[in-house]
């Protein structure tokens, strides 16, 4: 059986990466809407696809929002109104396609921008497939868990929440079938949408992210060049952004006593300046400046040379970074997973990783890694200068780790077979 397969997804493929080329190699004809970014849309508000283009086999198309949110909404609601216009939007690309006589089978789709909102109203009787990522919550994930960072005002900010979910709540009983990545986050949604979900991981290639031995990366530093491999005692850190959410301030708390007990190491640490998560500095500087303020006075500058900031770097850079890791840090406020964090396994690494909940899916302590407290760097440097000091517990840790990723995570033997068979049942009702 053909299908016509249409994904929509802000910033498509997303997490549907390896899912809508590998349906579409199947024979079936699959079709993306993503979001064109306002800033190069024309005045007058698009109400077809603006774009077209072929990507592994699958038709993309780009429509545009009509303007962006307004200065003078209430701020509890700005959220709501972002996802609505976006959800207008893709409403008005959906509109077009059924006017050129598309109708879709099946419609997976990524409700965390808005963007489906309004699917049944062009295709009712359409097969509705969501990715869930994340349910928010006042207390017992994300928000208040840093006592560091404390909400200005925790009572409107548990009313600002309930009302963010108003665009969860609203998508979720439309679906037919829910897919979510990792047991903890579909844990996160309340138990009628839990009903649904299918737990599945969007899958990492451990074939590509694999141990290699002979692994070798040139970095330009202020210095000059410079050449690692193996032989050198590397530590690495990991984030989209260098945020709170993602354990930047304790890693950087742990960096003088952990460069004063390893005069050899070379830290390397990746991501950009912007926010991901979470809220922006209140004076307008980087989370990755502040930091470095606070803990550059307790370093030497001999001691600082060997810290890289690498800012964001491409993919084939990226395995070799773990592939040279001694030690890979990962540490997280109870919040999504990323895939670094199984990437990192798959390249065997040697773990170090924060002791919250959405860890305990993958890490356990002494077996796949080890687990610190968030909020403890000195523990921190000393889990990491505990394990340059015993190859063998890192090798042990690295092995299983790896074991665990192929054995959960692999994409071609267990996440794309599970998620085909996501699709057709969705399909087949």
């Amino acid at each position: 059986m053909t299908l016509q397969i249409l994904f929509i997804h802000q910033n498509f493929p997303g997490q549907f990466l390896h899912l809508a080329p590998v349906l579409a190699a199947a024979g079936h004809q699959v079709t993306a809407l993503c979001l064109q970014p306002l800033d190069r849309r024309s005045s007058a508000q698009q109400e077809a696809p603006t774009a077209e283009t072929n990507w592994q086999g699958v038709r993309v198309l780009t429509y545009q929002v009509a303007r962006n949110s307004s200065r003078e909404v209430h701020p509890w609601i700005a959220d709501l109104e972002a996802k609505t216009i976006r959800a207008q939007a893709c409403l008005n690309a959906c509109l077009a396609l059924q006017r050129q006589g598309y109708t879709p089978d099946v419609v997976i789709a990524h409700p965390g921008w808005g963007e489906p909102l309004f699917i049944r109203e062009v295709w009712p009787a359409v097969r509705l497939g969501l990715y869930a990522e994340f349910y928010y919550h006042a207390r017992g994930a994300d928000t208040g868990f840093d006592p560091e960072f404390p909400a200005a005002d925790p009572v409107a900010d548990a009313c600002r929440l309930r009302l963010k979910n108003l665009n969860n709540d609203l998508q979720y009983p439309q679906a037919d079938a829910v897919i979510s990545p990792t047991h903890w986050q579909a844990s996160t949604f309340p138990e009628a949408i839990r009903r649904k979900i299918s737990v599945i991981h969007d899958g990492i290639d451990t074939r590509l992210v694999a141990p290699d031995p002979g692994v070798r990366l040139r970095l330009q530093t202020a210095r000059g060049p410079l050449q690692l491999t193996r032989a050198d005692e590397v530590i690495t850190f990991v984030n989209r952004n260098l945020e709170p959410y993602r354990g930047y301030h304790t890693f950087m708390r742990a960096l003088p006593m952990l460069l004063a007990q390893r005069p050899q190491a070379r830290v390397l640490i990746v991501g950009g300046e912007e926010v991901s998560y979470g809220a922006r500095p209140a004076d307008g500087r980087s989370w990755k400046e502040i930091f470095i303020r606070e803990v550059r006075p307790q370093i030497s500058d001999a001691d600082w040379a060997r810290v890289h900031f690498l800012g964001q770097i491409a993919y084939q850079h990226f395995i070799p970074l773990l592939q040279l890791s001694r030690v890979h840090v990962y540490l997280t406020y109870p919040f999504v997973l990323s895939w670094s964090l199984l990437e990192a396994m798959s390249a065997g690494c040697a773990i170090v990783a924060s002791d919250t909940q959405p860890l305990h899916e993958a890490i356990r302590h002494d077996e796949t890694g080890r687990l610190v407290s968030f909020f403890d760097p000195h523990a921190l440097a000393g889990e990491i200068c505990t394990l340059l000091d015993d190859p063998e517990a890192r090798q042990r840790l690295g092995h299983h780790a790896r074991t665990f990723a192929q054995t959960h995570y692999d994409l071609q033997r267990v996440c794309l077979p599970h998620q085909l068979a996501w699709v057709m049942q969705l399909a087949s009702g």
